[in-house]
C-alpha cells in the first residue's frame, strides 16, 4: 500500500466520520463545526483529485462563507434548541428518513462504480476549443465562454439572496446600516490585525482574479478575500458598514451583472450570438467581465455576512 493510498483512506474515513457526526450531534452549534470542519477536508480532496479551483471555492465560499453564516444562525437559534429538540420527529419517521438516504447514498455509488472505464470526459473537447478564448485555465474558459449563461446565473442570484437577507429587517430600520456583525471590546490585537491583514488580503484578491485566466483562481475565490478583509475592518471598528440607502453602493451591487449582460448582449452584433466574443477580444472581454464582477461579488458576501439593516449604529457601540 502506497503512502497516497494511505492518505486517501485516511482522508475518506475523516470525511465519513465527520459526515456522520454533523448528522448524529444534537447541538447545532457542534453540527455547523463539523460542517466546516467537512468543507475544509472536502477542498483537500479536491486539491488530491487535481481540481485546485473548485477546492479553493470549497474553502472560500462552501466553508468559510457558509460556515459563517451557519455559526451566526446557529447562535440565533441557541435559546430555542431544547424546545425545538422536544419537538423532533418520532423514531418511525426519523428511521424511514435513515434509510432513504443509505439508498441516495447506495445509488450514487452504484452510479460511480458502474461508469464505463475510461470515465466519459469532455477534457479534450474542451481542450480543442480552448485556443480561441486566450486563456490558459479550461476553468475560466468553460464557465466564461462554453457555459456562459450558467456563470451569469450564478452571478445574478447573490441578489435575490441578499434582498431575502434585508427583507427580515424591521421597516424603521430599512435603508440602514447592516446590525449582525459582533462588535467585540476595543483589542488592540484585534486592530492591529485589522490594519496590517487587509492590504496583504487585497493584494492576494487580485491576484486571484488576475492569475485566474490562466491558473487555478477567479473572480468568486478573489471575491471572498476581498469580502473577508472588508468584514474584519468592519469587526474591529475601523470603519461603519455603509448605509443600504446609499446609491453607489446599491451601483456597486448590480454592477458586475450588467457588465456582464451588457458585453453579452453586445455579442449578437460582433460575434453573431448572446455571450459570444469577437475574434481576438475574448480574453480581455473576459478579464473585464472577471473584474467588475469582482468588486460586485465582493460587497455582496460582505453584505450578507454583515446581516439585515438595523438602523444606523456609530462607530464603537455593541450590538
Amino acid at each position: 500500500m502506497t503512502n497516497a493510498l494511505i492518505v486517501d483512506a485516511a482522508l475518506a474515513l475523516l470525511v465519513l466520520g465527520l459526515a456522520l457526526w454533523v448528522i448524529a450531534t444534537r447541538a447545532a452549534y457542534r453540527a455547523v463545526v463539523g460542517f466546516v470542519a467537512y468543507g475544509l477536508l472536502m477542498a483537500i480532496i479536491w486539491v488530491r483529485l487535481a481540481a485546485v479551483d473548485v477546492a479553493m471555492t470549497e474553502a472560500a465560499l462552501g466553508t468559510g462563507l457558509t460556515g459563517l453564516l451557519l455559526l451566526g444562525a446557529a447562535a440565533r437559534l441557541a435559546p430555542y434548541e431544547t424546545a425545538e429538540f422536544d419537538r423532533r420527529p418520532g423514531r418511525g419517521l426519523r428511521v424511514l428518513i435513515g434509510l432513504l438516504c443509505a439508498a441516495v447514498t447506495l445509488g450514487l455509488a452504484a452510479v460511480v462504480l458502474l461508469l464505463p472505464a475510461p470515465a466519459p470526459s469532455l477534457a479534450s473537447l474542451v481542450a480543442d476549443n480552448l485556443p480561441p478564448t486566450g486563456v490558459g485555465n479550461p476553468v475560466t474558459g468553460v464557465l466564461l465562454a462554453h457555459r456562459a449563461i450558467d456563470t451569469l446565473l450564478e452571478s445574478v442570484v447573490l441578489l435575490p439572496a441578499l434582498i431575502g437577507v434585508w427583507s427580515v429587517a424591521a421597516n424603521p430600520a430599512w435603508g440602514g446600516r447592516p446590525g449582525s456583525l459582533p462588535r467585540p471590546p476595543a483589542s488592540s490585537a484585534l486592530t492591529l490585525l485589522a490594519q496590517v491583514l487587509p492590504p496583504f488580503g487585497i493584494l492576494v484578491g487580485i491576484h486571484l482574479v488576475w492569475n485566474g485566466a490562466d491558473d487555478p483562481g477567479g473572480k468568486f475565490q478573489g471575491a471572498t478575500v476581498l469580502a473577508a478583509m472588508w468584514i474584519l475592518v468592519l469587526i474591529a471598528g475601523l470603519r461603519e458598514a455603509p448605509a443600504l440607502r446609499e446609491r453607489r453602493l446599491r451601483v456597486l451591487l448590480v454592477v458586475g451583472a450588467l457588465v456582464f449582460i451588457g458585453i453579452g448582449a453586445s455579442g449578437i452584433w460582433l460575434a453573431g450570438a448572446f455571450l459570444a466574443y469577437p475574434e481576438g477580444y475574448a480574453k480581455p472581454l473576459i478579464l473585464a467581465i472577471e473584474a467588475v464582477l469582482t468588486l460586485s461579488i465582493a460587497a455582496t458576501l460582505g453584505l450578507l455576512l454583515a446581516g439585515p439593516p438595523a438602523g444606523d449604529r456609530p462607530i464603537g457601540t455593541t450590538s
